[in-house]
């Protein structure tokens, strides 16, 4: 965001619309004490500015039947950018990975994996991520229950 500053009402904004991004335009306006046009305005500049990237529900993963996450540390045998770029394009095709990071140390990327159950689990593993020629090694980690979500991003002051 380089070349961009957020002030205080800024911040405001953005509070409230990662709180509760439906709500109107005059209500926003109303909660962070500006008139609607001028509200209008700053989160219209907000979102050519990309610092509002986007604006999406969020879905409880257990009401569609997807009650197991697992966070995979991969590996892969090389580091040539033919071989990232073949796993970059699987990784984005899955639907089970929700999230992928690369990662500085001993693991290349961390995969946040969303499926039904176990069985689900193993066909994406053997099927899909261990089948790819590029993948040289994996280790999963299930996640037990979540103690924190963030909701929202909060920069400090």
């Amino acid at each position: 965001m380089s070349g961009y500053s957020l002030d205080r009402i800024d911040l405001l904004l953005l509070a409230e619309l990662q709180r509760a991004a439906r709500q109107t335009n005059a209500e926003l306006a109303e909660r962070v004490h500006l008139s609607p046009s001028a509200c209008l305005r700053r989160v219209q500049r907000l979102e050519r500015a990309g610092v509002i990237a986007g604006y999406r529900a969020e879905v409880d993963p257990e009401k569609l039947g997807l009650g197991l996450q697992a966070f995979v540390r991969v590996q892969l045998k090389s580091h040539d950018a033919a071989r990232i770029a073949v796993f970059a394009e699987q990784v984005n095709g899955w639907p089970e990975i929700v999230a992928c990071h690369a990662l500085t140390g001993d693991m290349d990327y961390l995969l946040q994996v969303v499926v039904r159950d176990l069985e689900h689990f193993s066909r994406f593993l053997l099927d899909k991520l261990l089948a790819q020629a590029e993948v040289a090694d994996v280790n999963t980690s299930f996640v037990l229950r979540t103690v924190k979500r963030a909701q929202a991003l909060v920069p400090e002051a």
